[in-house]
């Protein structure tokens, strides 16, 4: 599991170390799409960690989430016009 290590709070003589994990989203598309000859199918999902607690499809313009459908489906979902929450469904999971 990811984590961050938080050392700003110090106690007696060593520094307490605060394990925060990072916040998991499963993104998973909701319907079939064929827009500029990529076919997308309902069900693709893949899972993102992401510094902000925030949406990752609105944290740094999607790009986790783009890198992420490249990465294990080989698509550009932004090419495919789908980088909405229309399209993709997002759940936190961790």
């Amino acid at each position: 599991m990811p984590f961050c290590i938080n050392t700003s709070r110090s106690e007696f003589s060593g520094a307490i170390l605060k394990l925060t994990t990072m916040p998991r989203f499963r993104i998973t598309t909701k319907r079939v799409s064929q827009m500029n000859g990529i076919r997308i199918e309902p069900g693709m999902s893949v899972e993102v960690v992401s510094n902000s607690f925030s949406n990752p499809l609105l944290t740094n313009g999607g790009q986790p989430v783009a890198d992420a459908f490249m990465r294990i489906y080989g698509i550009d979902i932004r090419r495919a016009g789908i980088m909405s929450q229309a399209y993709l469904d997002v759940e936190r999971i961790g």
